[in-house]
């Protein structure tokens, strides 16, 4: 079987997306079982390659049919929409949210077009892409415009726990009125697809509460008996194997000892902070992080999107210290549920 193409886009350039594609695509069972093309800008990777001593060889392209695949080089499909001179690294700029919005954007198109087989994204800044004019408040609303795409999730996949979430990126004040049983039902049918699309069909789906104890009876909140349980019922009688609402303090520790495959999360932190307290690691004495394990994939478009779980970090970019190993799972990741697909 051909190894499949993925467009990889470069993401904020000020930030650590240029050095840890760099460092990744530099990784021997990265290139054995893939062939990334780096959508983004030419001369930011050029110096991210010599920031880091990479041995590849940059072979900037127009079309990703004039990629050559070599050994030892690097396919850039170069949209020459950064001035290096100018650009200012490690913090917010119009000019770098401009350029990552555009990377975005172009993968979408070659996607859409089966050009590349899926898309695997690096860091983009919220604050840079709204200094740029951009509405979206991050990739998968974004992804979700682009392609017309309304039932969609962002999901998290870590070592241990598999989370999909009902909301992303709102205000916390916001939450309840959006865990409607529409959405949570929408959810656990977006979770469903992906238990298939990992080869676990009757897998077995568990439900977060959104409050505390899973509202206690009400006591607490009736999101639980108003909009989840409802949502929990009628997925049942269509067949899924649904557990809840379970209270969120004890129901992640219970996935990860195996006792559910996937884990419906009702808010961003919900969802995100158990993931990341597993997969991400800090050692205070080098000030880096030494482990930074698990990735975001956008459930419910029309193609494949695969993302590393952490930002820009530009307390960090562009000082050749970047952990690269997220983007070398996200690249394992999409060839993983490719081959699923």
């Amino acid at each position: 079987m051909t190894a499949p193409i993925l467009g990889v886009t470069m993401g904020d350039p000020a930030g650590v997306g240029p050095e840890i594609i760099a460092r990744a695509c530099a990784e021997r069972d990265v290139r054995a079982r893939c062939r990334p093309v780096v959508i983004g800008a030419a001369s930011t990777m050029t110096e991210a390659l010599a920031l880091v001593n990479s041995p590849l060889v940059l072979h900037a392209v127009k079309d990703v049919a004039d990629c050559r695949f070599d050994e030892g080089g690097l396919e850039v499909l170069d949209l020459g929409n950064v001035d290096m001179s100018t650009l200012p690294r490690c913090r917010v700029s119009a000019a770098a949210g401009r350029a990552a919005y555009e990377y975005i954007e172009t993968a979408v198109t070659l996607a859409r077009r089966r050009t590349i087989q899926g898309i695997v994204t690096a860091p983009i800044n919220k604050e840079a892409l709204a200094a740029a004019g951009m509405t979206h408040s991050g990739h998968t609303e974004i992804l979700a415009a682009l392609s017309g795409t309304r039932d969609f999730a962002m999901l998290l996949l870590g070592h241990e726990l598999r989370v999909i979430h009902v909301t992303t990126h709102v205000s916390l004040r916001r939450v309840p009125d959006l865990v409607t049983r529409e959405r949570v039902l929408r959810t656990i049918e977006l979770a469903q697809r992906t238990l298939e699309g990992l080869g676990l069909a009757r897998g077995r789906i568990a439900v977060a509460g959104l409050n505390p104890h899973a509202g206690e009876d009400g006591l607490f909140g009736d999101e639980e008996k108003t909009a989840i349980v409802p949502a929990i019922e009628a997925a049942r009688a269509r067949g899924m194997a649904v557990t809840g609402p379970l209270p969120a303090d004890t129901l992640f520790s219970r996935a990860r000892g195996g006792e559910f495959d996937i884990v419906v999360a009702m808010y961003h932190d919900q969802g995100h902070i158990p993931v990341k307290t597993l997969g991400f690691n800090y050692d205070e004495a080098t000030k880096r992080w030494v482990g930074l394990s698990g990735v975001n994939v956008t459930v419910g478009l029309p193609f494949l999107r695969v993302s590393v779980d952490h930002g820009t970090a530009f307390d960090r970019a562009w000082q050749g210290v970047a952990n690269h190993e997220s983007m070398v799972e996200a690249l394992d990741v999409a060839v993983r549920m490719l081959e699923h697909r």
